[in-house]
């Protein structure tokens, strides 16, 4: 019992959580009892939905031991073209071929990234940095982007849809959960599966820890670099495809810049900054602290100016935190070698 109590304390995810409920008891004092309603809580619900999508991805490159900072212009370039192909062709289908190719472009561009980061052992920061301009240029060049302020019917239907609709018995106030919420929780438990549950998995968990390592244990460590951008490029791609649906038009540049704020929240729910480290409930309950902070400022009644130095403060704290137990770790794991080699002596 004192040791299950000791882990649970021991987890960053404790913390976290623990955070998150001081900081809604904290809104809900300050906004007069407007926290808690039905339609606030089904609305940071709804706004989880893309960044926790996109989470998901940057957690699988975080726990190999990389940075992506290229999802947020892969996603953009991704679903631009697709929206703007079917707008060509005059497409009045449903949501399954626009989705099919957002995925097949997605994959393809996790490609670039994980050639040239898997197979050419090059920095993954490094190359995402570039590959963000690349399609960011491929984006405004080639494509000649600019907004489109109609989306093809199949997606906006999918973007209107809804689950069910809260309603606040106070105001009267009504929002509804979209139905985008349940590709979400499909993606969160895929992504669990494979990082749990397959070798792969276990492979790219081995790649943050050492990737000499890895190899050594019968890893093929280009090949999982290689499919995991893949994976995320897919991943990515998909939640700009909601994030367009959602918003019932293509903006080419408003995803742009989203790469810190899911950064800060993977590493603030115990994602190690070097990789081998973290969980996919910690990765979610830290993006949805920050996803609450974003969504509550008006509620308590901060102006939104300020939203950059709160998020900015998560940020240096999750890192903080996260280095602290990188330190703590090679410590443990410095005494414990010290004992070892005493012991032979």
């Amino acid at each position: 019992m004192q040791k299950s109590i000791k882990k649970i304390f021991g987890r960053t995810e404790f913390y976290v959580f623990a955070l998150l409920v001081v900081l809604s008891v904290l809104i809900q004092f300050r906004s007069g009892g407007q926290f808690y309603t039905a339609n606030n809580l089904v609305d940071i619900a709804s706004a989880l939905i893309v960044p926790g999508i996109f989470a998901v991805g940057t957690f699988m490159v975080i726990v190999s031991g990389g940075f992506d900072v290229s999802f947020p212009a892969l996603a953009s370039l991704s679903v631009y073209a697709t929206t703007k192909f079917m707008l060509n062709i005059d497409y009045s289908g449903g949501i399954l071929l626009p989705l099919l190719m957002v995925i097949a472009i997605g994959a393809l561009l996790g490609a670039f990234n994980g050639f040239f980061v898997g197979y050419l052992n090059l920095n993954a920061m490094i190359v995402t940095l570039g590959a963000s301009s690349v399609f960011k240029g491929i984006m405004q060049g080639a494509l000649n982007s600019k907004q489109l302020a109609v989306i093809p019917e199949g997606m906006r239907a999918f973007g209107t849809s809804a689950l069910f609709t809260a309603t606040n018995s106070q105001s009267g106030l009504t929002s509804r959960m979209p139905m985008a919420f349940l590709v979400f929780v499909a993606v969160v438990i895929l992504a669990w599966f494979l990082l749990n549950r397959t070798y792969f998995g276990r492979g790219i968990y081995a790649l943050g820890g050492n990737p000499a390592s890895a190899k050594a244990a019968g890893f093929n460590v280009k090949r999982t670099k290689f499919i995991m951008f893949i994976l995320v490029g897919m991943i990515s791609a998909v939640a700009g495809f909601i994030r367009v649906c959602m918003m019932q038009q293509c903006h080419p540049t408003n995803m742009l810049g989203m790469e810190m704020n899911i950064i800060a929240g993977v590493v603030l729910g115990g994602a190690a900054i070097t990789g081998g480290a973290g969980t996919l409930l910690g990765c979610i309950l830290g993006t949805l602290l920050i996803v609450m902070v974003e969504n509550s400022m008006i509620l308590l009644g901060v102006p939104t100016t300020w939203k950059s130095v709160f998020v900015g403060a998560l940020i240096v704290i999750g890192t903080g935190v996260s280095a602290l137990q990188v330190l703590r770790a090679n410590r443990s794991a410095s005494r414990a070698r010290t004992m070892t080699k005493e012991g032979a002596k």
